[in-house]
């Protein structure tokens, strides 16, 4: 067995049912543990709109908001989607749906906990996560920090840094390039990897304000463009939509075969592939949004927890929910799709998603084409500052450029080819920064119960938070 097996049998254990079961059972559990904050995403949605100029922060609301959905919402929105149909049926697409509606209480959560105890860099830059919310959360009177505190921060912060080498880097940029070498024969693979540096590199060495800057702009259109793209394709689709549905409906809690049998699992596999992919889509739980949440304007942690929250319900209760639509409704109006997922000719969910949308005349293939590019490059600008902030706590400010610099690098690598390594290790990392992350929520669950009942239930989100950000020494 080579290094590449190793790697991925640990990949696959790590991102396994106890993984699983952590993160859904932080999901249901929180849902209760805040009042079934579901319930108020619309207030979270008007949030997202609104400024709040006075407050706190180097961003605003919705910088943040969009910078988060900029790393979410990525390739998993689309190939993850026809992976977990490839998997566990077409039941799989209802429980990536449960997965998002039950990680909206997750992700305000974490939220609430990264605001709540962030801090200012020696320019009186914001700093926060799950790194900071360990630091702080249990300092000591004396100002001393317990070691299981510092070893849950610096494991954070450690793990997330090496994970936005391959999530958001060689993965993305490895995306961008087979999708546009294989629908526009001849252009070379390092061109793309030189294109996808400069353009990457032109918006992340300006720092988080011209990344947010350019997410406010890019995400909105990227994700209106593309579900509108799905919208005009299921019209298309009309007539097998409702089947669709059913079909979804009926796979996700009955043991069915699916398209003359080519595709079709029990009741626990579909569970395991729609929840593996939904929480990979969505992030909720593995503490990487609160990073970026942590430097928005906003005067209390529960207004920006709110609107962190509308994240993952954009991203997976509606584009994962629209793309499963998309790909069933297609295969079920497709003879031929389900002649050669019968023939074995589509194995992977890759092949699924460029088939599906294929069948679809003149539009589908360009949707797919520029949907998969926006979502890879927005995901690149996301996840690099994610690395920066992470990268910022180990070794300071001084380490921010040579990030940089080694993030634009494997960017390239992963253009031509060569980040696979890169990507499993990243993967791993990616897994268990969800577990101090999830720790540190489970602890603090009872402030965050107590205090969103105050700003939240008890009205008095426009009460500004009187406890002072501190600011934190140099290294």
């Amino acid at each position: 067995m080579d290094i590449q097996e190793i790697i991925g049998a640990i990949d696959d254990f790590v991102w396994g049912i106890p993984m699983l079961v952590l993160l859904l059972g932080a999901h249901v559990f929180l849902t209760f543990r805040t009042g079934f904050i579901q319930r108020k995403l619309g207030r979270g949605i008007k949030l997202s709109v609104t400024k709040d100029p006075n407050a706190p922060g180097d961003i605003s609301q919705f910088g943040a908001l969009c910078t988060a959905l900029s790393a979410t919402i990525g390739t998993g929105n689309i190939v993850g989607v026809g992976t977990a149909i490839m998997a566990g049926g077409p039941g799989a697409i209802f429980w990536m749906w449960i997965t998002g509606v039950f990680g909206i209480a997750t992700k305000y959560s974490e939220t609430f906990a990264a605001v709540k105890y962030r801090v200012k860099d020696h320019n009186g830059n914001m700093l926060g996560g799950a790194m900071y919310a360990w630091r702080r959360a249990f300092q000591r009177k004396d100002g001393s920090i317990p070691w299981w505190a510092l070893l849950g921060a610096g494991a954070f912060a450690l793990l997330a840094a090496i994970a936005s080498f391959g999530i958001g880097a060689a993965v993305q940029s490895q995306a961008m390039t087979s999708v546009v070498t294989t629908n526009i024969p001849g252009v070379p693979e390092w061109a793309m990897g030189l294109a996808i540096v400069v353009l990457v590199g032109l918006v992340v060495l300006g720092g988080v304000k011209v990344i947010s800057r350019v997410c406010e702009k890019l995400v909105p259109f990227m994700a209106i463009a593309y579900t509108i793209g799905c919208i005009v394709i299921l019209c298309i689709n009309w007539a097998y939509v409702w089947p669709a549905l059913c079909l979804i409906l009926e796979c996700a809690f009955t043991p069915k075969a699916a398209f003359g049998g080519a595709l079709g699992s029990g009741v626990m596999i579909a569970m395991q592939y729609g929840c593996a992919r939904g929480l990979f889509s969505n992030e909720s739980g593995l503490g990487s949004a609160p990073i970026v949440a942590s430097a928005a304007s906003t005067r209390n942690p529960a207004r920006q927890a709110l609107v962190s929250m509308t994240g993952t319900f954009w991203d997976t209760v509606i584009v994962c929910a629209l793309t499963g639509l998309v790909l069933v409704s297609t295969m079920l109006g497709n003879a031929d799709l389900q002649q050669q997922l019968t023939a074995g000719s589509i194995t992977a969910g890759a092949e699924l998603t460029s088939a599906a949308f294929a069948e679809i005349p003149y539009i589908g293939t360009p949707i797919l084409v520029v949907g998969m590019i926006l979502f890879a490059y927005s995901t690149i600008l996301g996840w690099s500052y994610y690395g920066n902030r992470c990268i910022t706590y180990l070794f300071g400010h001084h380490a921010i450029r040579p990030y940089q610099v080694l993030y634009l690098v494997v960017a390239f690598l992963g253009a031509i080819g060569v980040g696979d390594l890169v990507w499993s290790i990243s993967d791993i990392t990616n897994a268990l920064m969800a577990v101090p992350n999830i720790i540190v929520i489970l602890l603090l669950s009872g402030m965050i119960a107590r205090e969103t009942k105050h700003y939240v239930y008890e009205d008095h989100l426009d009460e500004e938070d009187t406890d002072p950000i501190p600011q934190v020494e140099s290294k």
